[in-house]
């Protein structure tokens, strides 16, 4: 393994239960009855906890959104051909895409990480080059990566992180874009979760009948030929996984280590958060979960996590759009926690006792 992986596993650790109380107790002081904001009260209390900081703050907001190809799509697994990859990221570069708008309404910076394109693009101040190779393997012929470009992916992840510590921002969200990375994917949660190829496969940008079987038949075969243990989340990604989810399961181990809070989006940026939990379980406490993706295997995720989605507004676009309609929500949380008054403060009475 390489060391900055090591370092940075070594560098993770649980968030202190005694800072989760003590946000809680400040949130039973402001005046309304205890508990009644529900799930915001959750995100207030997490967040806080993390940053150790009795005025939190959620100014700075980075997304990084990592970009790679896939060799499987040559089995005919997705409805849009590769090309759409760079000509996305393009999009993305000239503040055309979902994720941009959304970007914009809540003042994120965003980052665009060539991690695995098939393309070589012109130099851009939000394009990182971090390119790995043009795009994975075939799967379903041999493996997605060698194990020491799976180990590069997630260190180029927990560089972006550690750097967005020194730029002090407050908060990162995943997002990604690669054409047919459902199907990478949908392989790492049918492993993580032990469960049926059938049962985590969904119609990713939204394939046919005939596609959806032909999909998942690639997915088991890419595993029967390559045996991933389901032990070694590295071996996992080499095997069946994506640049881009290896960058973003490092992105979240890095952030972890930072003691950054991190929002993951949707059912690709969950497979990467999935192989970073099984590398530290203790990451789990630095991740904010988003949407519910209409992927049947996401659910897996939210399992793994112990925390549920936060909505379910039908969406599997992905690009990092979820993840950042939750900043929303966790910024209200954060707002409520800084400037409601409390019973004290306000001269409201508190409950009565018997």
């Amino acid at each position: 393994m390489l060391e900055i992986i090591f370092q940075t596993l070594e560098k993770i650790l649980p968030v202190s239960p005694s800072l989760l109380e003590k946000a809680q107790a400040h949130l039973d002081f402001l005046t309304k009855p205890p508990g009644s904001l529900g799930a915001l009260e959750e995100l207030a209390k997490r967040y806080v906890a993390i940053q150790n900081n009795e005025s939190p703050t959620l100014k700075k907001i980075s997304t990084v959104v990592f970009a790679a190809d896939h060799g499987v799509t040559a089995e005919g697994i997705s409805a849009y051909p590769p090309e759409v990859t760079p000509q996305m990221v393009m999009n993305f570069l000239n503040n055309g895409a979902a994720v941009n708008v959304l970007a914009n309404h809540v003042n994120a910076e965003v980052t665009i990480v060539d991690i695995g394109v098939n393309f070589q693009f012109p130099s851009h101040p939000n394009l990182l080059d971090r390119k790995i190779a043009l795009g994975t393997k075939n799967f379903a012929k041999e493996p997605s990566m060698t194990r020491s470009q799976a180990e590069k992916s997630i260190a180029t992840g927990i560089e972006i992180a550690t750097e967005s510590a020194k730029n002090g921002f407050d908060i990162l969200t995943t997002g990604e874009m690669g054409i047919g990375n459902t199907t990478p994917s949908s392989a790492i949660f049918s492993i993580l979760g032990n469960i049926q190829v059938e049962d985590v496969t969904g119609r990713g940008t939204g394939i046919d009948d005939s596609a959806l079987i032909k999909k998942i038949s690639v997915i088991k075969k890419g595993i029967e030929l390559h045996q991933p243990d389901p032990d070694d989340p590295i071996d996992i990604l080499a095997k069946v996984g994506g640049f881009e989810i290896g960058g973003i399961a490092g992105l979240i181990l890095g952030a972890a280590a930072q003691k950054i809070p991190i929002v993951v989006d949707g059912f690709i940026s969950s497979a990467g958060a999935a192989l970073a939990l099984k590398m530290s379980p203790s990451a789990g406490d630095y991740i904010f979960p988003s949407h519910q993706s209409s992927e049947p295997g996401h659910k897996i995720f939210f399992d793994m996590l112990g925390h549920p989605p936060l909505f379910d507004l039908n969406m599997r676009l992905g690009e990092g759009t979820g993840a950042l309609l939750a900043v929303n929500l966790i910024q209200s949380a954060v707002k409520i926690y800084n400037e409601m008054a409390t019973f004290q403060s306000a001269g409201v009475s508190t409950k009565q006792t018997s």
